[in-house]
C-alpha cells in the first residue's frame, strides 16, 4: 500500500524514512499538536513551500531547465484567487474561476517560455525567465485598480475556511495530493526520460525522445503546480501581494531549499523546505535565547543577537552545502550501516 502510494520511490534510507514520517505526522496533526496561531501558520507555510519547492525540482532537479521565472506562476495563482474574490463575493465559485484563470494563464506564459528554451543556451534561458520574472513584478504594482499596486489585495473567504484549522488542512490535503502526483510523474517513463534530458540532451535525442516536447512539458507541469501552490498560499494568508508571492527572494530560497534538501529528489523538496521556513521562523528566537544566557561573557552576546540571524542561516547554508554536497536526501541515501558507500 505505502509502496504504490509512494509510486515505488521508498526512502531507502533509514533516518530519512524516520524523518519524512515525522514531518508528515507534525503536519497532518498540526492543529492538535501545535495549537499556537504562529506555529500553524510555519506549518501551512511548511506545506506550500513543499509543493511549490517540488514543482521547481521537477525542472531543476529532473529535467536540468534553470528558470528564473518560478514565482511568476507562485504570483500568479495568488493573484488570481485575490483578483477573483475581491471582484466576485468570497464564494467558491469565485476561487474556482480565479483558480482556473490562473492555470490558464501559467499554462500559456510556461508554454511560450518553454519554447525560448529550444532557442537559446542554458545560461541566456535563464536570463530571459529573470526577465519575464521581473517585468510582471513590475507589471503587478504598476496595475494598481486591478492587483492593489504595491499595498497587494486583502480579502474575505468562504465562512468555512475563516475556520482556521479548515483552511489549514484545505492546504494541507491538496498539497499532500499534488506532492503524490508530482512523486509518480518522476517515477513514470516520462520522469525516466527527462532524467535522461537531463544527463545527456543530445543523447536522449538519438534515441528518439523529442526532447522539446517532453521539456515543455515539464516547464507547463511545474508552473501549473506552482500555479496551485500561490492560490492556497493566498487563501491562507487572505492577501496576495508582490512581497509574498513575486519577490525574488522567494526564488533564492526556493534555490536553496533545492540544493539543501537533494536536487532530482522529491523527498528532498519535503526535507529543504521544513528545515529551512522553521530556520526562517525560530533561529532568531534561539539565537536570541544563546544571547541573553551568554551576557557577562565577551563578545558572545554581540555575535548571536538576533538581528544577526541572517548571517547564521547562510552558515547554516555553507555548513549543509559542505557535509550535504548532494543534499541531504542523497546523502542519507548514500549511507550504509556505519559507513558512506566508497567511491561515490
Amino acid at each position: 500500500m505505502i509502496r504504490t502510494l509512494l509510486s515505488g520511490d521508498l526512502p531507502r534510507s533509514r533516518i530519512l524514512s524516520v524523518l519524512l514520517i515525522a514531518i508528515f505526522v507534525s503536519l497532518a496533526a498540526a492543529p492538535y499538536l501545535f495549537p499556537g496561531t504562529r506555529s500553524l501558520d510555519v506549518a501551512a507555510r511548511v506545506c506550500v513551500f513543499i509543493l511549490l519547492v517540488a514543482s521547481y525540482d521537477l525542472l531543476l532537479g529532473y529535467t536540468g531547465i534553470v528558470s528564473f521565472a518560478h514565482t511568476m506562476f507562485f504570483g500568479i495563482g495568488g493573484y488570481g484567487v485575490g483578483i477573483a474574490i475581491a471582484r466576485l463575493e468570497a464564494g467558491w465559485g469565485a476561487i474556482g474561476a480565479g483558480v482556473l484563470a490562473a492555470l490558464a494563464l501559467s499554462a500559456v506564459l510556461s508554454f511560450v517560455i518553454g519554447l525560448f528554451s529550444l532557442r537559446v543556451r542554458a545560461i541566456f534561458f535563464a536570463m530571459i525567465t529573470l526577465a519575464v520574472a521581473s517585468f510582471f513584478a513590475i507589471l503587478a504594482s504598476q496595475l494598481s485598480d486591478l492587483t492593489g499596486g504595491e499595498d497587494g489585495l486583502t480579502f474575505r473567504v468562504p465562512e468555512l475556511l475563516r475556520v482556521r484549522t479548515n483552511a489549514y488542512y484545505l492546504v494541507f490535503g491538496v498539497s499532500t495530493v499534488l506532492f503524490l502526483l508530482l512523486l509518480r510523474v518522476v517515477n513514470s517513463p516520462f520522469g525516466r526520460v527527462l532524467l535522461a534530458i537531463r544527463e545527456n540532451e543530445f543523447r536522449a535525442e538519438a534515441l528518439g525522445y523529442r526532447t522539446v516536447t517532453y521539456r515543455t512539458l515539464a516547464s507547463c507541469l511545474g508552473a501549473l503546480v506552482a500555479t496551485v501552490a500561490g492560490a492556497l498560499y493566498a487563501l491562507w494568508l487572505r492577501y496576495t501581494g508582490p512581497n509574498t508571492t513575486l519577490d525574488f527572494s522567494i526564488m533564492i530560497d526556493i534555490l536553496l531549499m533545492v540544493v539543501i534538501g537533494g536536487m532530482g529528489t522529491m523527498y528532498g523538496a519535503v526535507i529543504g523546505a521544513t528545515l529551512f521556513v522553521i530556520a526562517q521562523n525560530y533561529l532568531q528566537d534561539v539565537m536570541k535565547l544563546i544571547s541573553d544566557g551568554a551576557k557577562g561573557w565577551p563578545l558572545l552576546p554581540d555575535l548571536f543577537h538576533p538581528d544577526r540571524w541572517l548571517l547564521w542561516l547562510g552558515v547554516l547554508f555553507v555548513l549543509s552545502i559542505y557535509y550535504f554536497p548532494r543534499g541531504i536526501v542523497g546523502q542519507l541515501r548514500s549511507l550504509l550501516p556505519g559507513q558512506l558507500r566508497r567511491g561515490r
